[in-house]
């Protein structure tokens, strides 16, 4: 009879340890709830290829490695705060797919694509970095009408907003612009606070251009920079800013400099590293910040 007894004291207990923990979790303040709850989501890094993700992944504390399809999440810390990196793989579909998945999966607080990239600004070098105010999908083109025999023009082809109407894109004249994705505030605003710790070259604001092309015309490339107004391209940004846009998580393009055809800058693969070392500090800081948001 005195072992029963025991048995549901012990259990009156735990159940009022787990009422009490509930109550507490709903607390009578909703900035206290919200912001306990911010603090546990966490930020995601994108990298497409090995060596524009694994470098960070090695900074990060407490590691797990989870996959899913063909993607590799590293879950760990950073200044005992959540932090995932991302190896999503190269282009526009694997980027989107990849960001779909870390949203739904970890419901992330904000997501930072970044990684190397092509210059389209003469005024930029090798190493330096560009923040992205805006990112463009430079994919979504609208060719000119031409019949048999009359060949190609490429110059005069137009962009598509494919998110401008839910009837055809190529036959709605609304659609003949192209769409921008605006990169964070905040995000921006701590990336732009420890710029002057980046020594390997300057770290500006521009627009970052995304498409599964490879541009080495530079005619095409001057083209795109007078049009689109792009500071570089990528194959990834653009779709990682689209979902993130789709599901309402802030979000930010990070591009270093590797080359630039259109003033003669060859390409170096130390790019990634520097670029991950600089995404590092604006992690830091933001995180650092989280409470004041």
């Amino acid at each position: 009879m005195k072992k029963m007894k025991t048995k549901y004291a012990l259990l009156a207990v735990v159940t009022a340890l787990l009422l009490g923990a509930a109550a507490g979790w709903r607390s009578d303040s909703p900035n206290e709830t919200v912001q306990a709850k911010s603090h546990h989501k966490p930020i995601v890094i994108q990298g497409p290829m090995p060596i524009e993700a694994e470098k960070f992944a090695q900074k990060l504390k407490n590691v797990k490695v989870e996959k899913s399809g063909t993607f590799v999440f590293y879950k760990g810390t950073l200044n005992h705060y959540p932090v995932i990196v991302a190896k999503t793989g190269k282009g526009m579909e694997n980027t989107a797919a990849a960001t779909s998945i870390a949203i739904e999966k970890y419901h992330p607080i904000a997501i930072i694509n970044q990684g190397t990239s092509g210059g389209h600004d003469p005024e930029l070098n090798v190493f330096d970095i560009v923040l992205g105010k805006q990112t463009v999908n430079l994919g979504s083109l609208r060719t000119g009408e031409k019949g048999e025999g009359e060949g190609m023009d490429p110059a005069a082809w137009k962009p598509m907003d494919l998110m401008a109407s839910e009837g055809s894109a190529g036959e709605d004249p609304n659609a003949e612009k192209p769409r921008f994705y605006a990169g964070n505030k905040d995000l921006l605003e701590a990336a732009n606070e420890v710029k002057d710790k980046y020594t390997k070259g300057k770290v500006v604001e521009g627009t970052i251009g995304s498409a599964d092309v490879w541009n080495n015309e530079v005619d095409r490339i001057k083209w795109f920079h007078s049009k689109y107004g792009t500071s570089v391209e990528e194959m990834e940004g653009a779709s990682a800013a689209q979902m993130a846009q789709a599901y309402n998580v802030p979000f930010l393009g990070i591009r270093v400099l590797s080359n630039n055809k259109t003033n003669g800058g060859k390409y170096n693969p130390n790019t990634a590293e520097a670029c991950q070392n600089y995404v590092y500090q604006v992690v830091e800081k933001y995180i650092s910040e989280i409470p004041n948001k």
